[in-house]
């Protein structure tokens, strides 16, 4: 299964399953290749009975993940992958259609982690924004080095709220500080998302490596049986059989603000970097 010469690589040893984002020059950021192959990996190493914890991570140290390519999405995406595109748009011409096939992948890969029977670790190194942030808190513990930072970021582009933000941010630190998480927008450093709730642990960036992977050996030789239960009746308590419903309801509501004249308008403003209406 050890597969590095991909944009989404994988490594499995001593029953510790390792999946990396390679896009580094793209903060880590996910087209729609990259998040089918991540929903691919997912899949398979949450399906494998010898693979006992899996740890999903970023390439390099400046970003864990930014949430789907915003230069993918400008450029137009892939017209090849029609099964994917919905029965109707409200806007036809915006780029809903693009985030829509993104983010299908990316919430099926969610909706894996959160029912596959072993605990899945997110070890996020830099910058986890957006969806970024959505596949770091979907999973079972999250992890950060110190240099790390947390941002809802949706609302510079006019966007909503999908990978799993909108779902799991109420549940895990209220609804009071999810909405100044996500209307203020504050850049949280890794200790401040650990006061949030957001994040299990912080370690010293030079030491974060040998962190991660002694704890992915801790869960690799614990009760995997026991894990397993343990993680089911915790969803059930807390998120039913909701989430791949609210899924849906977050991919459908941002791809109607991609179709937005004002999403357009703050992407273009986004990659000129100068304020909307100048």
């Amino acid at each position: 299964m050890d597969r590095q010469d991909t944009e989404i690589g994988t490594q499995v040893q001593d029953g510790v399953g390792v999946i990396t984002i390679q896009r580094p020059r793209r903060m880590n950021s996910l087209d729609l290749r990259a998040a089918r192959d991540l929903r691919r990996a997912g899949l398979g190493m949450a399906r494998d009975d010898a693979i006992k914890v899996v740890v999903l991570r970023g390439a390099g140290d400046v970003a864990f993940c930014s949430g789907a390519d915003l230069k993918f999405i400008r450029d137009g995406g892939d017209e090849s992958l029609g099964y994917l595109r919905p029965k109707a748009r409200e806007a036809p011409g915006g780029y809903g259609e693009i985030f829509g096939q993104i983010l299908e992948y990316l919430h099926s890969a969610i909706s894996e982690i959160r029912r596959a029977p072993k605990p899945f670790i997110a070890a996020v190194d830099g910058v986890a924004a957006a969806g970024g942030l959505g596949l770091a808190i979907c999973c079972d513990l999250v992890v950060a080095s110190r240099r790390s930072s947390f941002e809802y970021a949706y609302f510079k582009t006019a966007l909503t709220g999908a990978e799993s933000n909108t779902f799991f941010l109420p549940r895990m630190i209220g609804l009071r500080r999810s909405l100044d998480l996500a209307f203020l927008n504050p850049r949280l450093d890794a200790y401040g998302a650990k006061e949030f709730g957001l994040v299990s642990a912080v370690f010293d960036d030079d030491d974060f490596d040998a962190e991660v992977d002694a704890l992915a050996s801790r869960l690799a030789a614990g009760p995997t049986a026991s894990f397993a239960a343990a993680k089911r009746l915790f969803n059930e308590a807390s998120l039913g059989e909701r989430l791949d419903d609210h899924l849906d309801r977050e991919r459908e509501a941002l791809m109607r603000a991609a179709d937005s004249p004002e999403f357009a308008a703050r992407l273009e403003s986004f990659f000129s970097r100068r304020p909307v209406g100048h």
